[in-house]
């Protein structure tokens, strides 16, 4: 019988070996007060950013065991690839696919995220191969909001208008295509046409026969449905 199967994405980026471990902190907002005379009591709030962590190996020679979606590549690129995500100063989005031995898919974890740090271990117990400490903290989106305020009767009134997201566009009233350009994934493609990357898994609903089993693996010159908002 074959192992459970790990796959874990940074972006685009396939690790060539699953970590053997992956920590997810979901952060705690809740303040603790205490009031005269009726001791504690506990306000609850909306959860903090989560935070993931994991150590990884990066070989620097081709192993067996070690997945690579374009041939092997030695640790440079890697490090190249984390430093650019470090960089850049974007949110990406961070995906872990499950499969048991029997081929049957488990849960996923995909969220955005931003790269916090990195830390690369040389040891001599490893060989050449790098270990690396890998930070991520949830990213969500924001925006500003306008309120535009009229005077009737000398009397101020304020009204707020729905928060906008830069490129956001009206969901669709009707089902329509889409065909993949180079570049693309599943959460810009839900953000351009739902105004929410969060809602990929419509889209990927509705495609699984054309995407298949990785939601993160799309091609360009598929044509994908895309179903009314």
């Amino acid at each position: 019988m074959g192992k459970s199967g790990y796959d874990f994405y940074l972006n685009k980026c396939l690790l060539p070996v699953a970590p053997p471990k992956l920590t997810v902190k979901i952060n705690n907002a809740n303040k603790t007060v205490t009031l005269i005379n009726e001791g504690q009591i506990n306000l609850l709030k909306k959860a903090e950013l989560t935070d993931l962590e994991f150590e990884c190996r990066i070989p620097q020679e081709p192993y067996p065991f070690a997945v690579y979606k374009s041939g092997f590549k030695g640790a440079d690129y890697f490090l190249d690839y984390f430093e650019t995500l470090k960089t850049n100063q974007k949110p990406f989005q961070f995906i872990v696919c499950r499969t048991k031995p029997t081929g049957k898919r488990l849960f996923d974890t995909n969220i955005r995220v931003s790269m916090e740090d990195y830390k690369i271990t040389e040891d001599a117990k490893e060989g050449f191969d790098l270990m690396v400490d890998i930070k991520l903290k949830q990213w969500r989106d924001y925006g500003t909001k306008t309120v535009n305020i009229s005077f009737d009767m000398s009397r101020p009134k304020a009204s707020v208008e729905p928060q906008r997201e830069t490129g956001a566009s009206p969901a669709p009233t009707e089902a329509q295509t889409y065909t993949v350009v180079k570049g693309d994934c599943l959460w810009n493609i839900a953000k351009k046409f739902y105004g929410n990357g969060s809602k990929y898994s419509v889209i990927y609903n509705a495609n699984r026969s054309v995407i298949g089993g990785n939601p993160n693996l799309i091609y360009p010159g598929q044509v994908l449905t895309i179903p009314a908002g």
